[in-house]
């Protein structure tokens, strides 16, 4: 067919079939609605997160490593909010865990893998698995941990913050241990490990501990220079079984501080209530 008998051919289909040429022409592609949509639903979470990252007070240079890799941190994000709730509460100096919590799953630990400084040493059974876990990793490579502090119920932390305040004076207490309702320790999920003093930060099991325990879904809780983040100072012997989901989505955005990621699932709950 020549240019001419093409010219008159598509002329004569247009003429026959108006309203499919105007439909062709102005009905936008499958493609283009999907982008469109994909467009709205970004600039949604961009919104939704920069405002509970603004509430929540977590830095800027961890906001922006959030906004800039924002659909990997969303599906992170959904990640990191399955599962028992208990791993990510919010537990601090102004976040009480329920009255009258206690862990219906506590498992008495044993010497194996690990050691244990004491007998009736318990925690939940999720973190049982994971530490040992961890230790039989550990032992591996030469290095034994050992559990010296785990579980505390509400009235054994009522026993250790009187002490404190008793030996130390208030202001020093506050600062190395939480009062009741307010412990980490209450959620069956905390280990305090080896010595129990910043001795242990520089012994074989300290070290390792530091640079592998998020492997198997560990977190230090008050990491050094955070002080005013925590409230409380520098512990490199507690460390709080969160799991793997959460630690990765701690170290990836918010620079392996537990404390700012916990603050943001805290307040991205509260918002989504």
């Amino acid at each position: 067919m020549g240019i001419i008998s093409r010219f008159f051919f598509l002329v004569v289909i247009t003429m026959v079939f108006p309203s499919c040429s105007k439909t062709l022409a102005q009905e936008p592609s499958k493609s283009n609605q999907q982008t469109t949509t994909l467009n709205v639903t970004q600039n949604k979470d961009h919104a939704q997160v920069s405002r509970v990252l603004d509430e929540a007070g977590i830095p800027q240079e961890h906001a922006r490593r959030v906004l800039t890799t924002l659909s990997s941190f969303m599906q992170d994000l959904g990640a990191a909010l399955q599962g028992d709730p208990y791993l990510r509460v919010l537990v601090d100096k102004g976040h009480a865990l329920p009255r009258g919590y206690a862990p219906t799953d506590l498992m008495e630990l044993q010497n194996g893998s690990y050691r244990v400084s004491r007998q009736r040493l318990m925690l939940r059974r999720p973190a049982v698995e994971a530490l040992e876990a961890m230790a039989t990793a550990a032992r591996q490579e030469g290095v034994t941990l050992m559990a010296s502090s785990t579980y505390r119920s509400y009235a054994y932390q009522e026993t250790v913050y009187a002490r404190n305040v008793r030996e130390s004076g208030q202001e020093t207490a506050d600062r190395e241990s939480a009062r009741p309702g307010h412990s980490q320790h209450q959620l069956g999920l905390v280990v305090d490990f080896g010595s129990i003093d910043d001795s242990f930060a520089n012994t074989t099991a300290g070290r390792w501990i530091l640079v592998n325990a998020s492997r198997f879904g560990w977190s230090i809780s008050f990491p050094q220079g955070y002080e005013q983040v925590t409230g409380y100072r520098w512990e490199c012997w507690h460390y709080r079984y969160v799991g793997q989901n959460l630690t990765y989505f701690i170290d990836t955005y918010f620079g392996g501080i537990q404390q700012y990621a916990l603050q943001f699932l805290y307040t991205w709950e509260r918002n989504s209530e």
